[in-house]
């Protein structure tokens, strides 16, 4: 009798997962999901970035998938990213609910709150904040020329050996964003500092990887001992620190005379007082912690691959060694501005973004209404899931899609410049936060430490592998790094 009844059980689950998982009329197609896993066995959870490529020749630009019981569909290709995140942004601009990321979040901040009101208001006074210190003035280029001063002193000792860039340019891009949020740089070897390091790059590699996936496709585990558990700890941790710092401010700031983010932050909580305001200190640690996690793993994990491409393609460090010295001449420190003189050190950069692809799958989207989408109808509350990869790859968008060339960002005069399927940080309201100020960022710091260094890749090396890491932020297998010093030049 026991027997029967269980059995009678796992038909009717299975029933209702079929029910559950047929796709409604005119929905995007896709491979036929199977009970409990829906297609997630039918992904490389690894770096699920070639199959969905194969599923995209299979069943077209934009397909359904899925995980577990959910619906999702994935758009693929310059054509379906631009008509769903710009001609239909609003439709489009969601962020959906019951994912690792928004436990993490608490659905508060701005990457991961849903598009309405509290969205809308932090993530305008993110940008006017970051603005107001600097971001595309020449005082942000002081802060991140100083701290390239600490990453030359360091490469400086190394002059001669080998070294692993990885947790160097962490450092310091975290420190530079810190610098904006708490008002002080800290030390490399900082407690705190460290704590915060490891978490991004622990939390990244586990929300988009296999221990994310099941996360968000399977509930019932949710609560067991697994890996998952360990990226909730690391943020709660580092969530803790930040809470420190904050209540430090409170006792230390002058009202109307900000420091850093965190005083523009309190001063905005008094301008608007308690009565029904979207702005407390709930909200402003999930923002300081947005921006600290936009404004560090993406500059880092883009300047390691841009270092492994430039040492494994000596001919092209030397031509952007020659623009850097005929440009800077004997000028004591490179400018932002002089980027408009640079047309090849820009074409590197930006083709050093598109093969890193550092947010493969963006970050994934809902749908905010009944939509349609390249013919297909799409329900409200569908997951969405930009393959910003296949636009970054797309053969009938590059010139060389498959290589890592300049010349994707070179016309036949020798200038450069920006095709459209150029998006490796999303497009739409929902753009990454931290690009501006990384575009920044990457120019300076590779200029800078161009005009001082060769950089050379090690004897003992062994042979260069450009498989990437896949996570949140991708980022390029661990290597070494050869440093030597150019001689006379400024840095």
């Amino acid at each position: 009798m026991l027997g029967s009844l269980i059995l009678l059980w796992i038909s009717f689950c299975l029933l209702f997962f079929l029910f559950r998982t047929q796709r409604p009329k005119n929905f995007p197609p896709g491979p036929r999901p199977i009970p409990v896993f829906g297609n997630l066995l039918q992904l490389n959870l690894e770096n699920p970035i070639n199959d969905l490529e194969k599923l995209s020749e299979c069943y077209g630009k934009v397909f359904s998938l899925f995980f577990g019981g959910r619906p999702a569909v994935i758009l693929t290709g310059l054509h379906a990213m631009k008509e769903a995140l710009l001609t239909k942004s609003f439709d489009f601009a969601g962020r959906p609910q019951g994912l690792l990321l928004n436990h993490l979040t608490q659905g508060k901040g701005v990457i991961m709150a849903d598009y309405g009101p509290s969205w809308r208001e932090h993530r305008r006074f993110a940008l006017m904040t970051l603005r107001n210190f600097g971001l595309g003035k020449q005082s942000m280029e002081q802060r991140i020329l100083g701290e390239i001063s600490y990453v030359s002193s360091h490469l400086e000792k190394s002059n001669g050996k080998s070294i692993d860039p990885q947790t160097l340019f962490h450092n310091a891009a975290c420190d530079i964003i810190c610098t904006i949020m708490f008002g002080h740089r800290y030390d490399y070897k900082d407690e705190f500092f460290q704590v915060m390091i490891t978490m991004m790059a622990e939390n990244s590699k586990i929300a988009n990887g296999p221990w994310g996936m099941i996360y968000d496709t399977m509930p019932l585990l949710r609560y067991l001992p697994l890996p998952f558990q360990r990226a909730i700890n690391d943020y709660h941790t580092v969530r803790l620190f930040v809470l420190e710092i904050t209540a430090r401010h409170r006792k230390t700031r002058v009202p109307g005379e900000p420091r850093d983010v965190i005083d523009c932050y309190l001063d905005e909580m008094d301008k608007r007082g308690n009565s029904g305001s979207l702005f407390d200190e709930s909200q402003m640690i999930t923002l300081l912690l947005d921006l600290l996690f936009a404004g560090t793993d993406t500059t880092s994990n883009t300047l390691r691959t841009t270092f492994l491409y430039l040492m494994t393609h000596p001919d092209v460090q030397e031509r952007c060694q020659r623009e850097i010295d005929a440009v800077l001449g004997e000028k004591e420190q490179a400018s932002y501005e002089d980027r408009h003189r640079m047309p090849y050190m820009q074409a590197v950069i930006h083709e050093a973004q598109r093969v890193a692809s550092t947010l493969p799958l963006s970050v994934f989207h809902c749908t905010t209404k009944d939509t349609e989408l390249m013919g297909y109808d799409i329900p409200k509350g569908t997951l969405i899931i930009p393959n910003l990869s296949s636009v970054l790859s797309e053969e009938s968008q590059w010139k060389f899609p498959r290589d890592f060339n300049p010349e994707n960002f070179l016309n036949q005069q020798g200038e450069f410049v920006k095709p459209e399927a150029f998006m490796p940080f999303s497009v739409g309201p929902r753009v990454c936060l931290g690009e501006g100020l990384a575009r920044m960022e990457l120019f300076l710091i590779l200029v800078t430490l161009l005009r001082r260094f060769q950089f050379v890749w090690p004897e003992d090396g062994g042979v260069p592998d450009y498989t990437p890491v896949f996570g949140v932020t991708q980022a390029p297998k661990p290597y070494r790094m050869g440093v030597k010093l150019r001689g006379t030049q400024r840095g």
